[in-house]
């Protein structure tokens, strides 16, 4: 490590570490009633969404004029220092200080100025803030547990071991990192074996790590996440487990390549876990080879499965509220078309078969099974004397993905 290395890791030590219990706002957020809560950058599947959603609903965090909440632009020091005073509640501990790079007329003076006299943050030497800077995820790390009064309970080198890099921890942060895992503070997307320490917090992970601290301090429910940290904890083994909204379940469907039904029909449809959907700790909630039982629907432009429920290989039955996108692709059959070509591979509502059997005049599709074994005589004139119809095309293997929508409590009994 270069010499000028070794002295920015030793004054990081000095700069930005003192935090205590709250929420946090990225920007000045309105009344928690009046909140946004949902954001156009933020699926509902995204790693932090419950995290965002949850502290935009505390009015501790807002987005952008435009209804987007930019999850992965860095924070600098200053953003951080609106956030923790929007987040932690704590009385003034030290007369304030002018530090000579942040103006009084600076966008953040007064939260800079509140968070140093409450003792979430400091400076570094010289009295310079440097409110411009962007704050490592390390960093942010130390001043929450630091603020939490946080120390570690076990062998810190013990406790670190369990990140991959734990190399790279700068010496003062270590100790304080140790207590914020041991406390569940670190959420570590996509590997929670990387802490990356010295990377640029974004906005994403600063919501995760202030909304963990808050349910570290009792003053937040508990999320669950398989992206939190747990080291060294024994937990009895849960009885049931919730999924949370969000979660996404990988399905299948076997019986053909391709499905078609018409812009207005609902159709019922199941369709097969795909992927055992799994704890953090290895525990099966959802095993692959489950079914989940639901109709296609007419959406807005197009057609979308509805599951209505899920049923375990054990055989246990569960009510879900879970959707796939909406899917809005076309095919147009025309009159003449050969309907060999349109039924290969493919399954049709009985809208869309008697669409087919309909334009192309063939009726022998209206002895084929359809979605439902319904009858299509009786439709078949919705569509007489049309030359071409559109149908909803859909692809079983990328289409009807779904994602649950409120969460879902599964026993492991």
């Amino acid at each position: 490590m270069s010499t000028l290395n070794r002295w920015q890791s030793r004054t990081s030590a000095f700069m930005a570490l003192s935090l205590t219990v709250g929420t946090i706002a990225p920007l000045i957020t309105a009344a928690p009633s009046l909140a946004q809560t949902t954001f156009s950058d933020v699926s509902s599947n995204y790693w932090a969404s419950q995290f965002i959603q949850q502290l935009s609903q505390r009015g501790v965090i807002a987005g952008f004029p435009d209804g987007s909440f930019r999850p992965e632009e860095p924070v600098t020091r200053a953003q951080f220092a609106a956030m923790v005073n929007k987040a932690f509640q704590k009385a003034q501990q030290r007369q304030p200080i002018g530090f000579v790079d942040v103006p009084s007329n600076y966008w953040a003076s007064n939260a800079i100025q509140q968070a140093y006299t409450i003792g979430f943050l400091s400076g570094y030497p010289g009295n310079r803030f440097e409110p411009n800077q962007a704050i490592p995820r390390q960093q942010v790390l130390v001043s929450l547990a630091n603020g939490l009064g946080y120390t570690p309970s076990g062998n810190v080198n013990s406790t670190l071991q369990y990140f991959n890099d734990a190399y790279n921890i700068a010496d003062y942060a270590r100790s304080p990192i140790a207590a914020a895992t041991e406390k569940q503070i670190v959420v570590n997307y996509p590997n929670v074996k990387f802490l990356n320490p010295t990377t640029t917090a974004t906005r994403a992970q600063v919501a995760a790590f202030i909304y963990q601290a808050l349910v570290s301090s009792n003053q937040a429910s508990a999320i669950n996440s398989p992206y939190i940290v747990a080291v060294g904890q024994t937990t009895p083994t849960p009885v049931a487990v919730t999924i949370p909204q969000g979660t996404a379940i990988p399905v299948k469907y076997d019986k053909a390549e391709k499905i078609l039904v018409s812009k207005d029909e609902t159709a019922p449809l199941t369709l097969t876990v795909s992927q055992s959907v799994v704890t953090q700790e290895g525990a099966v909630v959802i095993p692959a080879g489950s079914q989940v039982i639901g109709q296609l629907k007419p959406a807005t432009g197009g057609s979308q499965f509805v599951a209505e429920r899920l049923v375990l290989t054990t055989g246990q039955e569960y009510q879900i509220n879970a959707t796939s996108e909406v899917i809005t692709k076309k095919e147009t059959v025309n009159k003449g078309t050969s309907t060999t070509t349109i039924l290969k591979n493919t399954v049709l509502g009985a809208g869309a078969a008697a669409a087919v059997s309909a334009v192309t005049g063939d009726r022998a599709i209206a002895t084929e099974e359809v979605l439902g074994g319904a009858g299509i005589g009786a439709l078949i004139g919705l569509f007489f004397g049309k030359n071409s119809v559109d149908l909803i095309a859909i692809n079983p293997d990328t289409d009807l993905q779904m994602t649950i929508n409120q969460n879902l409590l599964v026993s492991l009994k």
